[in-house]
């Protein structure tokens, strides 16, 4: 301990952080949160209690738990309903896609469904695609922000 107090004050400078440091560093931390008696976010499951087996509402998290409330609300979440297959799409009519994303991979096996092998198409907002089976004109129908960002 008498060492310890005869060190050079440079050295004790050294080891003292700036306040600014501290806060930035405290700014990102997720401690803080853990302290606090905030609600976990709804994208994390509560988990199971000690001794029970969890359920997918316990455990889901992320894309998989937004699947998951949306089947308990009775809303499906994700598009897994089929391209209209009733008709063939034309230049004048084509057959629209709805997307949240400026690009879209399609799949078409023709009109009526099944008249042709299974084609897949990436369709974007600048055209519409026809498919080289059957003809048939798709286009995007974009519902997402245009100045969005995207990788």
């Amino acid at each position: 301990m008498f060492h310890a107090a005869l060190r050079p004050a440079v050295v004790v400078a050294r080891s003292v952080r700036p306040a600014a440091a501290i806060a930035r560093r405290a700014a990102l931390s997720t401690s803080a949160i853990r302290r606090s008696d905030a609600p976990p976010p709804a994208i994390f499951g509560e988990g199971a209690k000690p001794g029970e087996v969890p359920t997918d509402l316990n455990q889901s998290t992320g894309l998989e738990r937004l699947q998951v409330l949306g089947a308990a609300e009775g809303v499906d979440v994700f598009d897994y309903k089929p391209l209209d297959s009733s008709r063939i799409g034309t230049k004048a009519d084509p057959i629209k896609v709805f997307s949240w994303e400026p690009e879209r991979i399609i799949g078409c096996t023709g009109s009526p469904a099944e008249s042709h092998e299974l084609l897949w198409m990436n369709l974007t907002t600048e055209k519409q695609r026809r498919c080289p089976e059957c003809g048939s004109v798709y286009e995007l129908d974009f519902h997402g922000d245009a100045n969005a960002h995207h990788h």
